[in-house]
């Protein structure tokens, strides 16, 4: 029933943006008219939603800002199509499935100026990606892992779906750091095997839950059930909600401290579970910046701007630890306490209201 109502909410604003005034590729304001499409409906795109707001006022441009209501590309493509009959100038989108929606992407990018976000398509012909390199903050997340368990163990990982771009790069990150070796090629065909180096995979696969609430919660008890017997444990949560349905687990089972758990993202609960111990670490993104960045770089291209301006570099991932000090291993990448890390967030979705 849930589902279904979403539909027919979802349908009901797609008609809704059909009706707007289309063509002109400016909003009731005159301003060019530009959308920012994610991947679902989480925390770390309500970071996201503010960078773009205040990229938006200052770059005067109109915004147009969408959280699908599922991790499916029906309901993104449904959006982003209603969004291209209102005549939108510019879309920056968190691509979920590259290799299904690259044909309609590359259609798209023939349309309007496309940039993509967080998870790329990068045969779209989209004119930038605004991302970290995924695979090195895989790489960051298995090093957590490693520090936590020198002498290896037993790792599960959580993760929304395997089918896109950023889910490859932070998968094969962690197990190729665990592992010594370079599984890149198997793990993009969804291959994996049970032992990487040290540690055994559980369930041989990631375990997916596409960000239902209720699943991302499930999987994780499920597997602190099944390994309640097993020592050295690391659970790592690669996407914003999976660390905190770990530790809500975790703390209901009374596992706190007995499992080691490594997150990815700044989902308040993971920051508070670090910053209480509970948590070793997690790799954060720049959900603001993605968001202020993408409306900044639609808005120049929207009004006539050069593409040779556009960045062509990853945006650098960065670590949250509780206490912020320097680790071994690590050179080049910033480390945040968590309480100080917690604020920027505030911070920041304060200075976008």
């Amino acid at each position: 029933m849930v589902r279904l109502m979403r539909r027919i909410a979802l349908v009901a604003f797609a008609s809704l943006l059909v009706a707007l005034p289309a063509c002109s590729g400016k909003g009731g304001s005159g301003k060019p008219k530009v959308a920012v499409v994610t991947n679902c409906t989480d925390p770390f795109w309500t970071i996201c939603e503010a960078g773009a707001k205040q990229s938006a006022k200052e770059n005067d441009v109109e915004l147009v800002f969408r959280q699908p209501a599922t991790l499916t590309v029906a309901d993104q493509m449904e959006i982003v199509e209603a969004l291209l009959k209102t005549g939108i100038k510019g879309l920056a989108i968190s691509v979920i499935n590259p290799k299904e929606q690259t044909p309609d992407l590359t259609r798209i990018a023939g349309q309007v100026n496309l940039l993509t976000m967080d998870n790329d398509a990068e045969k779209s012909g989209r004119l930038c990606y605004i991302g970290i390199d995924n695979y090195a903050a895989g790489k960051e997340a298995g090093r957590m892992v490693k520090r936590a368990l020198p002498d290896g163990g037993t790792v599960a990982i959580f993760i929304g779906d395997t089918s896109s771009d950023n889910a490859h790069g932070r998968i094969a990150g962690v197990l190729d750091e665990l592992d010594g070796q370079d599984n890149r090629a198997e793990i993009n065909a969804g291959k994996y095997r049970e032992k990487y180096g040290k540690f055994t995979l559980h369930r041989k696969e990631p375990i997916t839950d596409s960000t239902v609430p209720d699943k991302v919660s499930t999987n994780a008890s499920d597997a602190l059930e099944q390994l309640k017997n097993t020592p050295n444990v690391a659970m790592v949560g690669l996407y914003n909600s999976n660390p905190k349905g770990i530790l809500e687990a975790a703390r209901s089972k009374s596992l706190v401290g007995k499992i080691k758990i490594v997150g990815f993202d700044e989902n308040p609960v993971t920051l508070e579970g670090i910053d209480k111990g509970e948590i070793e670490g997690t790799v954060v993104q720049d959900p603001y910046n993605y968001g202020y960045e993408s409306v900044k770089w639609l808005a120049h291209m929207a009004k006539g701007g050069d593409k040779k301006d556009l960045p062509t570099k990853a945006t650098a991932h960065r670590l949250v630890t509780k206490t912020g000090d320097k680790m071994p291993g690590v050179v080049e990448v910033p480390i945040y306490k968590a309480a100080d890390y917690a604020k920027k967030i505030r911070d920041s979705l304060e200075a976008g209201k």
